[in-house]
């Protein structure tokens, strides 16, 4: 049998640093952003609650689902202390977004043409979806 010497090879050389002068960073509170996201679950859980079977084939129910992630997201962004340079959503596509959800709500409470109700659905998703992914587009760039 051989004797092993390869604990011994950096005997004295490149030691470890101690555990107390490498401090591990503290935990960052995480109160807002579980706030936030209890918030959203609480409005998600509304919408289900108080909408029948038949409401979640309609287009509205798109609507307000990608409404509320939206603002899901723009509340996360909102609390967010880490970020060294502020990420806004695109205003104006906000604010198309919101004007085609209103035209599909009033499309259907006024019992308008079904296309008009389904066109102006898809474009407030479609606004939102876009606005919401712009902003985790600038996100991603900050953080790499």
């Amino acid at each position: 049998m051989k004797p092993s010497y390869a604990a011994l090879y950096n005997l004295g050389r490149n030691s470890l640093p101690d555990a107390a002068s490498n401090p591990s960073p503290a935990p960052k509170p995480r109160r807002w952003s579980i706030l936030a996201a209890g918030l959203l679950l609480l409005a998600l859980a509304l919408v289900v609650i108080y909408t029948s079977h038949s409401a979640f084939s309609s287009p509205l129910a798109l609507v307000v689902v990608a409404a509320i992630g939206l603002a899901a997201l723009l509340l996360q962004i909102r609390l967010r202390k880490d970020v060294s340079v502020p990420v806004h959503a695109p205003l104006w596509l906000n604010v198309l977004g919101l004007i085609f959800a209103l035209a599909a709500v009033f499309a259907d409470l006024f019992h308008f043409s079904p296309n008009l109700m389904l066109v102006a659905a898809l474009g407030a998703v479609v606004c939102f979806a876009v606005s919401g992914t712009s902003v985790l587009r600038a996100l991603r760039k900050k953080k790499t």
